[in-house]
């Protein structure tokens, strides 16, 4: 067993076919099927299970999968690291709540790349569960999620607070009056987002449980709502000027032991630290620790930058 079998046992189970993987590797399929088969031979076991469709992942296939996961990753990082001169270069890949994007990180990220003009960024939106999954799995190399993050894989630095509201439609009510309207429905991201979470537990302990959810995958597509009076969600209050621009909303205040949220840089405490990602993580901790610090004086730091493990 070598990693160049492995690469063909992961393709084959991505695709779920031994032609697919064949035209996607540039070989005949009986060279695949061969070679699968010999790999199974040398394991001692069946790691795909046939069908008239296709093929598989057996019980066997699914624990080694994992295994050429990790080995694929510690390949491209060692690649990384050799190549590594300590000049912040090559791909970034990290991620964002759309929220977060549009308000709070287009000023810290200009500035990074004004500094290392050879870093190729990449920047992915998505909602906080989805992100800590993508950066647990070596598909992003950091992220910026809602907080508190805690996870044993995990280091966190910790950048800005974030106050939340309920945006409703114009005219809407007090949240009082609006918990008791029996056709009361939320308007959120797509599954995996804090902010849906805090808002169904926010009106849980007002009394109202399992209000009906609408699902939508882009920010402006869930303000477009609330402005048509189908339902309220929580976002930050941040977001008031820009909400206006896309339709006439309401925005009702919220506890303080509600409102206030943390958001965190993450990324995996056993992840290699390239020079782009320990520049990245500087630029972060200098724009919101040292430039920003009076918006943030419960967070000032003098020293350099460190990375907080949550356990």
């Amino acid at each position: 067993m070598d990693i160049a079998d492995l690469k063909l046992f992961a393709t084959v189970a991505r695709l779920g076919s031994m032609r697919k993987a064949s035209e996607e590797l540039n070989t005949v399929q009986s060279n695949v099927t061969a070679r699968i088969r010999a790999l199974e031979e040398d394991l001692g076991t069946t790691l795909f299970e046939r069908h008239h469709r296709g093929v598989k992942l057996s019980e066997a296939g699914q624990r080694l999968l994992p295994y050429y996961d990790r080995l694929s990753h510690l390949i491209c990082e060692a690649r990384r690291a050799t190549i590594d001169d300590g000049t912040p270069s090559g791909p970034l890949k990290i991620g964002a709540q759309e929220t977060t994007a549009a308000l709070r990180i287009s000023p810290v990220l200009a500035k990074f790349l004004q500094s290392y003009p050879a870093v190729n960024l990449n920047l992915r939106t998505d909602t906080t569960a989805n992100l800590i999954n993508a950066v647990l799995s070596h598909k992003l190399d950091a992220a910026f999620v809602c907080g508190p993050v805690d996870h044993p894989d995990l280091t966190t630095l910790p950048c800005f607070d974030e106050e939340l509201a309920i945006y409703g439609p114009a005219g809407m009510p007090s949240i009082g009056k609006m918990c008791e309207n029996a056709d009361l429905r939320i308007v959120v991201m797509n599954a995996g987002c804090q902010y849906r979470f805090m808002l169904e537990n926010f009106l849980g302990r007002l009394g109202r449980k399992n209000v009906p959810v609408l699902e939508f995958g882009t920010l402006e597509t869930v303000i477009n709502c609330v402005s048509a009076g189908l339902g309220i969600t929580m976002l930050p209050r941040a977001l008031q000027a820009h909400i206006g621009r896309i339709g006439p909303v309401s925005i009702h205040d919220l506890p303080a032991s509600v409102a206030n949220v943390e958001t965190v840089f993450i990324q995996r405490q056993d992840t290699l630290q390239t020079s782009a990602r320990t520049a990245l993580f500087a630029t972060i901790h200098d724009h919101w620790h040292g430039i920003d610090a009076p918006q943030n004086s419960r967070k000032q730091a003098s020293s350099p930058p460190e990375l907080r493990v949550i356990s």
